[in-house]
C-alpha cells in the first residue's frame, strides 16, 4: 500500500473525524453512486463528499458503519449541498433524512444561467470549466461489489473534487453578472419534498392522461396506485410490475374478467393469474364503479383558446434571440408551455416567463411583439427588434 492509496471509510471513528471537518465547511459538495436497475429504491453504494481543504469517500454498505453523522451534516441547513444533476441523489437522501437536503446548488442548472447548455453532463462541465478531461470508464461499473478498485475510488472522489473547483468557478462568475438569483429561483423545485413524493395515489400524474374522459382518468389513477404500492412492497422497478402502455390499454379498454384481460395485447400472458392478478383486476373494478373517488379534477377547455397562426413561431425566434443575447439556455427563460399560452394572449404571473427576471428580459418583449409593438426583422443573417 502507497500513500497514494485511496480507501473509503468503513470505521465509525473515520466517519465522525470526516464529518466534524465537514461540517466546518462553507459548502459541501455530494456524489453518490448507487444500483436501482433491479430495484424500486435506490441502492446506495458508495457517498463521496467533499470541502474545502477536505474530501472523502464513504462506504455505506460497510458493516457495523453508521452513516447517521453524514446524514446530520446533508439535513442540516446551515452550508450550502452542491450536486450535479442532483435530482436522483437528493432522492437518496429524502428518503433517508426525511426531507430533501437544502439549500441546494445544482452546477447542472448553474451551467443554463451561464449559457454552457440545456443538461450538460458532468464530464463537458469539467472540461468547459476546468480545462479537464475525466475518465469515465468506470461510471458504469458494479458498485455494490466489494473491495472496490483503486480506478473504480480515484474516479468516484474526483467527481467531487472537480465538482468543488468547478463551483467555485461559476458561483464567482454567477455573482459577478448578478445571475445567482436566477440558479437559486431554480432550486426551489429541488428544494420542494412535493418533487420527491412517492404516495401511490399521486403516481399516475408521472403518466400522461390521453382522453379527457372521468371514467378512464380514473382507472388510470386506481391501476396506477396500485402499481405503485406493488413496486413498492417487492422493491422492484415500475415497468417490472407494469408497462405504461398496459396502464393506458386497461385504462382504455375497462376489462373486468380474466377473459377480458387476455384480449389485451400490451398486458403479459398468464399475468392476470399470477398472485398480483386479483389486484389489479380490483384496482380496475373500483375505478369502474367509483370514478369520482379516483378520477382527478379534469381541466375544461379554454375559452377562445386558439393560437394564432405563427405566433409560436415568432415568439421562439424571439427567445432565441434574446438567450443568445444575454448567453443563457432558451429553456431556462421559457419553455413550450409558456409559449403556447404566451401566443394565446395569456399574461398571468403563473406563467414562469412572465415573472421576475424571465418577464424583464423577454416577457415584456413577447407582449409587446404580439401586441403589435415591437417588430422583428433579419439583416446580415442576424435577428434584429425594433419599436413599431
Amino acid at each position: 500500500m502507497t500513500d497514494n492509496t485511496l480507501t473509503p471509510i468503513t470505521e465509525q471513528s473515520a466517519l465522525e473525524d470526516l464529518c466534524g471537518r465537514l461540517a466546518e465547511a462553507e459548502f459541501v459538495c455530494v456524489d453518490t453512486e448507487f444500483h436501482r436497475e433491479t430495484t424500486y429504491w435506490p441502492e446506495l453504494c458508495l457517498i463521496q463528499a467533499s470541502g474545502p481543504g477536505v474530501e472523502g469517500l464513504i462506504d455505506p454498505r460497510a458493516e457495523d458503519l453508521d452513516i447517521k453523522p453524514f446524514l446530520d451534516l446533508i439535513a442540516s441547513d446551515r452550508q450550502t449541498k452542491v450536486f450535479h444533476a442532483a435530482r436522483q441523489d437528493i432522492e437518496i437522501f429524502n428518503r433517508l433524512i426525511g426531507h430533501p437536503p437544502g439549500p441546494v446548488f445544482d452546477t447542472q442548472v448553474a451551467a443554463m444561467a451561464l449559457g454552457f447548455g440545456d443538461s450538460i453532463s458532468y464530464d463537458n462541465l469539467v472540461q468547459r470549466v476546468l480545462k479537464k478531461q475525466i475518465d469515465k470508464s468506470s461510471q458504469f461499473t458494479d458498485w455494490m461489489r466489494r473491495p472496490l478498485s483503486q480506478k473504480q475510488l480515484i474516479y468516484a472522489l474526483g467527481d467531487v473534487t472537480h465538482l468543488r473547483d468547478a463551483y467555485l468557478k461559476m458561483r464567482d462568475e454567477l455573482e459577478r453578472t448578478d445571475r445567482m438569483v436566477w440558479v437559486r429561483e431554480e432550486m426551489a423545485e429541488l428544494e420542494d419534498p412535493a418533487t420527491y413524493d412517492t404516495d401511490p395515489m399521486n403516481a399516475w400524474q408521472r403518466l400522461k392522461l390521453r382522453m379527457p374522459k372521468k371514467d378512464y382518468a380514473a382507472v388510470v389513477v386506481s391501476v396506477a396506485a396500485w402499481r405503485e404500492r406493488v413496486a413498492q412492497e417487492l422493491d422492484k422497478p415500475r415497468r417490472r410490475i407494469l408497462k405504461d402502455d398496459a396502464i393506458q390499454e386497461i385504462a382504455a379498454q375497462k376489462p373486468r374478467t380474466e377473459e377480458d384481460f387476455a384480449q389485451l395485447r400490451a398486458v403479459p400472458s398468464g399475468f392476470i393469474r399470477s398472485k398480483h392478478g386479483q389486484g389489479l383486476i380490483e384496482a380496475v373494478r373500483q375505478a369502474v364503479e367509483a370514478p369520482d373517488t379516483f378520477a382527478p379534477e379534469m381541466s375544461r377547455p379554454v375559452q377562445n383558446a386558439q393560437i394564432p397562426a405563427g405566433a409560436p413561431e415568432l415568439l421562439k425566434v424571439l427567445l432565441k434571440h434574446v438567450s443568445d443575447e444575454h448567453d443563457v439556455v432558451p429553456r431556462l427563460i421559457a419553455n413550450s408551455a409558456d409559449i403556447d399560452r404566451i401566443a394565446r394572449g395569456e399574461t398571468s404571473e403563473d406563467i414562469p416567463a412572465m415573472t421576475g427576471w424571465r418577464r424583464e428580459m423577454f416577457g415584456k418583449k413577447a407582449i409587446a411583439l404580439l401586441s403589435g409593438k415591437l417588430a422583428v426583422s433579419f439583416a446580415g443573417g442576424q435577428v434584429r427588434l425594433f419599436d413599431v
